[in-house]
């Protein structure tokens, strides 16, 4: 079982009020994953702000949520963690949240203009056939070993990233070779590994 609490480490905080140490079942981003027992980051996007979700997140189950403003109204059921950045906070929770997988792996993350899924992926092969037990992120599939995933985008979202790498991990993966896209860069989608 991991704690709010447990969770919240390294994040650097504003203000908290409620339970620090309620379980958290799961997390997300997107209120329409919102269930009981998860933790919400309302993050800032290009055209949405999480921040307008987080009502429909606690009416879904919500029982802590994470925000850069706090909102007007607070559910005395539900703890508030203000944050200053909360698209970086949800990279360190994500991480917390699986365990810090990236800790435990070897992991190299390419980026630039050209050249990412082909050098990804070399280096994927390369270190299968010197033996490695490894994992491949890219824009074309995301692999543990020979298990084939399939991509979504050229770097997962925040959660998604640490659930893979915390897959890799569980299957014995020493090495992870991952496209890292600009755009992963600015909405700090790697933040926390």
């Amino acid at each position: 079982m991991i704690t709010l609490k447990d969770i919240l480490y390294k994040i650097p905080l504003k203000s908290a009020s409620g339970d620090m140490n309620m379980p958290i079942d799961s997390i997300c981003f997107d209120s329409r994953e919102s269930k009981q027992g998860c933790l919400f980051v309302a993050v800032k996007g290009i055209s949405v702000d999480g921040y307008d979700y987080i009502e429909k997140a606690v009416l879904k189950g919500a029982i802590a949520i994470v925000c850069e403003e706090l909102p007007e109204k607070l559910n005395a059921e539900v703890a508030y963690i203000q944050t200053e950045n909360s698209s970086k906070a949800l990279g360190i929770i994500a991480s917390n949240f699986y365990d810090n997988p990236s800790d435990k792996l070897h992991l190299v993350g390419i980026t630039g203009t050209n050249g990412k899924t082909t050098t990804a992926t070399l280096l994927f092969h390369l270190f299968m056939k010197l033996g490695y037990t490894v994992g491949l992120l890219s824009t074309v599939e995301n692999k543990i070993n020979s298990k084939i995933l399939p991509a979504k985008y050229t770097t997962p979202d925040a959660i998604e990233l640490n659930k893979l790498l915390s897959e890799m991990v569980k299957a014995g993966c020493t090495h992870c070779f991952m496209e890292v896209s600009s755009h992963a860069l600015t909405q700090n989608r790697v933040a926390g590994i």
